[in-house]
């Protein structure tokens, strides 16, 4: 069994299409089909069902791949290192966030990253907090950055507290409450509410807060980005809880500061083991940055 076979079988099961993984393995189509087809008849299983018009992996296959990609990552794993010692710093880094992140500039801080170590290929997705703590904690993101309550605390993983903050309440221009210079949260038990899905850390820092409080709310909205949400709440469909910080970026919306704030902190968090060489490095560049703006 050879790393390229390996290669070879993820880029399939990845494109779902023999040509393109070819293309992207930078192969002709027939040596690829020529790996696989060797690496089948080893393992004595079909990775593959192959159809004229799709390819898709059978229950070997299934089975298979996750194991390949962790060959395939512990071989990287250990070029980086081999790079490391000789001072070099390269290998992959794979990023989670949250879309509100506001401890650091997080564009800025990759872009300094990434002039300080060109040779780290990032990858970078945004996501929901306990999908991405999941995702470390399995090892597919080496590190993320998150936003929970105050009362959270990752588990599996290990964390950075970067800032503590709070929430504030964005309204439509035509709501009431947008001439307000403050409010509380029982000011807006009335209102319908644009949230995050229930069950996420986002919707719990508003949840727990109205809960504490002892006042129902109906949230009639639920949304997957704080962009969408502030597009709901411009038009006067109901009213949010964004971290206070983020707020000011919402076009079209009122912001009102609120007496009894839910608290939102942010977190960075990644895997237990052994730090990777770029994911180290990519610590310490946090560190520098962080220090310069300051833990709020």
């Amino acid at each position: 069994m050879e790393l390229r076979q390996l290669r070879y079988v993820v880029s399939v099961a990845e494109t779902g299409h023999f040509t393109r993984a070819a293309e992207r393995c930078h192969v002709v189509q027939s040596a690829l089909s020529h790996q696989i087809a060797k690496l089948e008849r080893e393992l004595g299983a079909r990775l593959f069902d192959r159809t004229r018009r799709q390819v898709r992996l059978t229950a070997a296959g299934e089975a298979f791949v996750p194991a390949a990609r962790q060959a395939l990552d512990a071989a990287a794993r250990a070029r980086a290192e081999v790079a490391a010692v000789t001072g070099e710093v390269r290998g992959r880094l794979a990023l989670g966030a949250i879309g509100t992140v506001t401890a650091v500039d997080l564009a800025a801080l990759l872009a300094d990253f990434h002039a300080r170590y060109p040779d780290v290929r990032i990858a970078l997705r945004s996501g929901a907090s306990l999908e991405l703590i999941a995702e470390v904690r399995a090892g597919g993101l080496d590190a993320a950055f998150l936003g929970v309550p105050s009362g959270f605390r990752p588990t599996g993983v290990r964390h950075r507290r970067l800032a503590v903050g709070e929430l504030v309440a964005v309204l439509g221009p035509a709501n009431p409450l947008a001439g307000r210079p403050v409010a509380a949260l029982r000011d807006l038990a009335a209102e319908a509410f644009v949230d995050f899905p229930a069950g996420s850390a986002a919707r719990a820092q508003s949840d727990e807060a109205f809960a504490a409080a002892g006042i129902d709310r109906d949230v009639a909205f639920e949304v997957s980005s704080v962009e969408f949400l502030g597009q709901l709440v411009g038009t006067g469909l109901g009213v949010g809880l964004v971290p206070a910080d983020f707020a000011t970026q919402l076009s079209g919306v009122r912001v009102l500061p609120l007496s009894d704030a839910p608290a939102r902190v942010e977190h960075l968090v990644w895997g237990q083991g052994p730090a990777s060489p770029a994911t180290a490095a990519f610590l310490t560049v946090l560190d520098s940055h962080h220090r310069e703006t300051g833990a709020r």
